[in-house]
Parts: C-alpha cells; sequence; structure tokens
C-alpha cells in the first residue's frame, strides 16, 4: 500500500514537472487576471511595432497592451528561486525580449526559474503609465508564490527584476508596504506580493531633480528586501534615483549592493555596448544572487 502511495506521489510530481515544462516549451503566454484586469473593458496582447533595421539583434517593442500576459522559463538545474522580470520601455510600450528572455535565459543559465511579464502600457497621454504597471507586477508576484510547488519553487525565494520604467514598477512594488494598488480580486491577492530580493537595472526616473529626493512614491521601508542596483554615469535618466535607494538601504542596514559604470548609456539589456564594460554587471548580479541563495 505504502508503495503504491509512492508511485501515485512520484507521477504527480512528474506530471505537473512535465506541464510546466510543456508551458515552457510552447512559450504560451498565460494570462495575469482572471478575466479583465483592474479598469480595463478589452483583452489586448498589444501590437508590435515595425522592427529598427539599424538594430541587430533585433529588438521587439509592443504597444496597446490591456490583456497582461506572461511566460515561463524554467532552469534545467534549478535552485528553487524565481525570479519575476519586468521589462523597460517607458510604460508606453513593453520590450519583452532585450529586458525580458533573455534576461530569462541568463537567469536560468544560474539555476533561477524566470517569468516575464508584459505589463500593461499606458491607455493615454494623460496616464502616468506607472500605476497599471504596478498592479500587474504586484498581481503576479502573488500569483508566482501562490504556485511556487507547481514550478519548484520555495515560496522565500522569489525576487523582482525591473529594467527601465519596469526597474521604476518595481520601486514602487518594493515601496507599497504591500497595499494593493487595486481591490481585492480573490484568495491569489492573500499571498504576499513582497519579493524576497529584487534587482533595479537602470531604473527610469527614480530622481527628482526639483525636491533632490526620490520621486513621490518610491521610499524604502523597514522591510524593503535586500536590492542590487545598475546604473550609467552618462545615463540620462540619473543614476542619482539608483544612489539615493542604495543610501536608504543602507542606512536601514538592508543588504545592497550598487554599481555605476562610467558609461554604458541606457537600455543595454544584458548586451553589450560598444566603447563599456556595462554587459560584466550580470557576473556581479549572479553572485550577488548566490549570496541570497546561501
Amino acid at each position: 500500500m505504502n508503495q503504491l502511495w509512492c508511485l501515485s506521489k512520484t507521477l504527480a510530481s512528474v506530471f505537473l514537472l512535465v506541464a510546466s515544462q510543456a508551458a515552457t516549451s510552447a512559450d504560451e503566454p498565460l494570462d495575469v487576471w482572471p478575466g479583465l484586469a483592474p479598469g480595463e473593458t478589452t483583452r489586448s496582447d498589444g501590437e508590435i511595432q515595425p522592427y529598427r533595421p539599424s538594430e541587430n539583434p533585433r529588438v521587439t517593442r509592443i504597444v496597446k497592451i490591456s490583456r497582461p500576459t506572461f511566460t515561463i522559463h524554467l532552469a534545467s538545474n534549478p535552485n528553487g528561486s524565481g525570479v519575476v522580470i519586468l521589462p523597460g520601455g517607458g510604460f508606453g510600450k513593453v520590450v519583452p525580449d532585450k529586458e525580458g528572455t533573455e534576461a530569462a535565459e541568463w537567469l536560468n543559465r544560474h539555476g533561477i526559474a524566470a517569468f516575464v511579464l508584459s505589463y500593461r502600457t499606458k491607455a493615454d497621454a494623460n496616464d502616468p503609465g506607472w500605476k497599471r504597471a504596478l498592479q500587474d507586477a504586484q498581481r503576479i508576484v502573488s500569483l508566482i508564490r501562490s504556485r511556487a510547488d507547481e514550478f519548484g519553487l520555495k515560496r522565500d525565494r522569489i525576487g523582482l527584476l525591473g529594467f527601465s520604467a519596469g526597474g521604476q514598477v518595481a520601486a514602487r512594488l518594493l515601496s507599497a508596504n504591500g497595499e494593493l494598488a487595486y481591490d481585492r480580486i480573490d484568495d491569489v491577492d492573500d499571498v504576499s506580493n513582497r519579493p524576497d530580493f529584487a534587482l533595479l537595472i537602470y531604473p527610469w526616473n527614480l530622481y527628482d531633480k526639483e525636491h533632490e529626493n526620490l520621486i513621490e512614491g518610491v521610499n524604502v521601508p523597514a522591510d524593503c528586501p535586500p536590492t542590487f542596483l545598475l546604473h550609467t554615469d552618462d545615463d540620462r535618466s540619473s543614476s542619482l534615483g539608483a544612489v539615493l535607494f542604495y543610501a536608504g538601504l543602507k542606512r536601514q542596514g538592508i543588504p545592497a549592493e550598487l554599481h555605476v559604470y562610467g558609461n554604458g548609456g541606457h537600455g543595454y539589456g544584458i548586451r553589450p555596448v560598444d566603447g563599456s564594460e556595462i554587459s560584466s554587471w550580470t557576473s556581479h548580479a549572479a553572485h550577488w544572487l548566490g549570496r541570497q541563495s546561501d
């Protein structure tokens, strides 16, 4: 009887693993919300903008997203950690490859599962863009944590990686003290959306030049998780935002790491930039991530 029970349990585990791997290999986007997202009247995956001939490898840019989705990227040598990736795009678009799937492949090589979010983009010129993206980000962190067993993850090893505008959204999520930016929908929303660690990669416009401080809605709460920050000195989206966020972490004794490269600009993802050492940031980040799993 015990042997039959053990066999059934093993088969169930294999089934879940195969199902997850099938979802990964199919690369089929999955819904973040069980229906329309908060405040939406449509479900659009968005429109891919024409590729720019000067870019090689090419970069995908998607606009007019009202149905947020995510793709699953499981590691072949999993260590129990998972990371939600928030690509950049200035809130008007999402860049799912250069600042999404390419980073997922890098994380997978280090045993970390990745979940690339295509969050909602700006509805119109009066929409600040970040709030709908924040809602989607909060929801997916809770969703992944609620399904941790299915993905072979530890519930206390769920991280967040944000590029550019996604980095600002990630910073806002870290600053929210767990308060939802939308009305509760179901049991998933009762699961914590606080990441266990975070990486803010050239976070966009965190610095309020007028007040010489972090922008409204971004701060470093006492329960902020360990955070890795990256910027360049020649980035027009001032590195002062990353510096001030790091200073807030340091003042509260929260483990953190900050790298400001002399050059490299903005929007490089994990790709190399001519004349810059910026692509080495992934080595520093991999070492830092390894310490989060100790």
